[in-house]
């Protein structure tokens, strides 16, 4: 149920606590004391001079707000958020940084990084979302100066989506070759008969002779031999074209209905990998060698932790994949209740993540373990990180176990289901964007629905060029470079936005203010999380900046043997550039749209607007009673007006 200002009441609640809710919230901002809904009936100044001129501000028409949806419940929110930050980078790439790493000592770096920056900034996002009730742009009202973090969160989604639905066109593409027996990569298949036979016998050649899942993944997914590099795409393989076009449909039909869709699809599309995982492991314990390969997931290298690049690989580990920064953990916390226990729901949350992460090394590692004692060889030759594990390594292992055609299916099902729920949560963060700066996409379902379609209509087109002969190169770049500085400009400037801008005191007593039965260890706890915000997080966050500018300088991008050209490795640069600049570009826009000194500009464009506080209110009473400027319902801008403020009483500092 929503009231008038698009946030449902809590449950349970009445009109007394609405009030007592209202008397809670009264906190100060920026040195002013402010009700939480920018309106303080117990001080009301007298009307100046030039007011009887001005026409008056008018209450708003509770039929003209239009409501947002909220979760059906609880554990849908909690799902969502399991299955947006439950991904790919789980089984892929975790496992392989933890063997390459110094084995279970990179269980170190990695938890310290998620505790010293992986919750607070996941904190920070949720709390930002549901205090606010808003996406990633209309979020900040509480500091207009900072509205192209925002936008630069959009960008960095884009991209994300742009690539992200390509891994599930592959994993279409596998699961329907699954149901082939034998498996057409495997050994027993007619056509690898020659290459298993000239393998087993050996090879002259000095090169390493190429198995049947890599000139399967190769040749017949990718086509990648046909093209030459970046320069040379090639044409569209239309059977990956195809998958990608099922896969955007897919996308398009579950979040048809926004969250009451996508809310409910979690419930199977966020369990079932868990289920896999459970099944593989169990299956993996019962095979020979399967204990090797855990060994060599676990065994620990102390030496390693005096490396840098192992924790930059665990702080990057946490961002890639909790999904701080992108948008989506902001945008479907704006649609929870606002008394929801955002802390609790953090904690959860990361938790959760990670074990899952390291839960799924022992999947991988146990039949990888025993694919190396088949052959013979250590298991570090069969080891593989990104797409080369998931759609090389891993099948080839599967192909060798018993009833090889369930477990494939089984496999590739559940990449699927982790790849859609990630995507999810980014496309979540694009629609809750556009919607917030369009609210009457919301009350027309038709045009609603005509705006969901012609996105994912242009996600597929640009996806074309990643589904090609040479798509591989493209998607390699855009992987490498759309959640790398960037990104981590971007979280920094949010974490110092709201710590030194917004206000960190302020922040914290709005936490408080959503838990209205707030438990003591809640109050306690947030001592932890403003020394974070404060001064741990943005030292760690300039230290992963300064080692991914040194690598990114140093290190050359390739892609097996072909090795990225100058022209590229810029082109990458550029789309990072494109996403943290917008910070610099917004700013400016706000600060030139206002008036006086540039310190006045300046003081002006970090103040919150008054909306930012109605977008609270959970009761009907209390819409009725705040009088909002009219400037602040129209899509929202950056600039600043004297009128902004009538509704809301400023005390200086000096007079305070």
């Amino acid at each position: 149920m929503h009231d008038k200002s698009g946030k449902g009441a809590a449950d349970g609640s009445s009109a007394g606590g609405g009030t007592a809710a209202a008397a809670q919230n009264s906190s100060h901002l920026n040195g002013h004391s402010v009700s939480p809904n920018g309106f303080n009936p117990a001080i009301t100044p007298a009307p100046p001079q030039q007011s009887d001129t001005r026409v008056p501000s008018p209450v708003p028409d509770p039929a003209a707000i239009i409501p947002r949806d909220q979760w059906g419940g609880k554990y849908e929110f909690l799902l969502s958020c399991i299955g947006y930050c439950v991904g790919l980078g789980n089984v892929w790439r975790f496992p392989y940084l933890c063997y390459r790493n110094g084995g279970g000592v990179f269980l170190i770096p990695y938890f310290i990084m998620l505790f010293v920056t992986g919750v607070p900034l996941f904190l920070m996002e949720l709390s930002l979302g549901q205090y606010g009730s808003a996406g990633p742009i209309m979020v900040w009202k509480c500091c207009p100066l900072l509205k192209g973090i925002g936008i630069g969160m959009l960008c960095v989604s884009t991209l994300v989506c742009l690539y992200y639905n390509v891994i599930i066109a592959w994993t279409f593409y596998y699961l329907g070759s699954s149901f082939q027996s034998p498996l057409p990569w495997s050994c027993d298949a007619i056509a690898n008969v020659a290459i298993c036979a000239n393998r087993t016998v050996g090879n002259s050649s000095s090169e390493r002779p190429r198995t049947p899942t890599e000139i399967f993944w190769n040749e017949k997914v990718l086509g990648v031999v046909n093209s030459e590099g970046l320069h040379d795409p090639g044409p569209v393989r239309w059977p990956l074209a195809l998958c990608l076009l099922a896969a955007w449909i897919i996308i398009f039909l579950c979040m048809l209905k926004g969250i009451r869709s996508s809310g409910k699809v979690v419930y199977v599309t966020a369990t079932f990998p868990y289920f896999v995982l459970v099944v593989l492991i169990i299956r993996g314990a019962t095979l020979e060698g399967s204990l090797q390969g855990v060994a060599f997931y676990l065994t620990p290298d102390w030496s390693r932790l005096a490396n840098a690049q192992v924790w930059n690989d665990a702080a990057s580990q946490i961002f890639y994949s909790l999904g701080i920064g992108v948008g989506g953990l902001l945008s479907m916390a704006s649609y929870n209740k606002f008394d929801n226990n955002v802390i609790r729901d953090t904690i959860v949350i990361t938790i959760g993540n990670c074990g899952t992460s390291f839960f799924a090394g022992f999947a991988i590692f146990s039949i990888l373990g025993h694919m190396a004692w088949r052959k013979g060889v250590p298991v570090g030759e069969v080891a593989d990180r990104g797409p080369g594990l998931a759609f090389v390594a891993y099948p080839e292992a599967l192909a060798l176990l018993p009833g090889s055609v369930f477990w494939s299916i089984m496999f590739f099902l559940m990449l699927f289901m982790l790849g859609v729920d990630t995507l999810f949560g980014n496309m979540e963060g694009i629609t809750t964007a556009v919607l917030d700066e369009f609210p009457n996409l919301r009350r027309n379902t038709f045009h609603k629905s005509l705006f969901l379609g012609g996105l994912c209509f242009t996600f597929y087109l640009m996806g074309l060029l990643l589904v090609t002969d040479g798509g591989i190169y493209w998607f390699t770049l855009i992987d490498s470079f759309s959640t790398s500085f960037g990104l981590i400009i971007i979280t920094l400037f949010m974490c110092i936005g709201i710590s030194f801008f917004y206000g960190i005191n302020q922040f914290c007593q709005d936490i408080i203010d959503m838990i209205c039965h707030c438990p003591p260890w809640c109050s306690k706890v947030l001592i932890y999380f403003k020394a974070c915000w404060v001064f741990c997080t943005p030292f760690l966050l300039l230290f992963i900046l300064i080692y991914i500018f040194l690598e990114m300088y140093n290190t050359p991008l390739h892609y097996g043997s072909y090795v990225y050209p100058r022209w590229g490795k810029g082109l990458g640069v550029c789309m990072g550039a494109t996403c943290c600049l917008q910070i610099l570009i917004w700013a400016v826009v706000a600060i030139s749209k206002e008036t006086g000194s540039l310190q006045e500009r300046f003081k002006k464009a970090i103040r919150p607007l008054n909306s930012w506080r109605v977008n609270n209110l959970n009761s009907a009473a209390r819409s009725q009673e705040h009088v909002e400027p009219e400037r602040v319902e129209a899509p929202y801008t950056v600039t600043l007006t004297d009128q902004d403020f009538t509704a809301m009483t400023w005390e200086m500092g000096s007079s305070a």
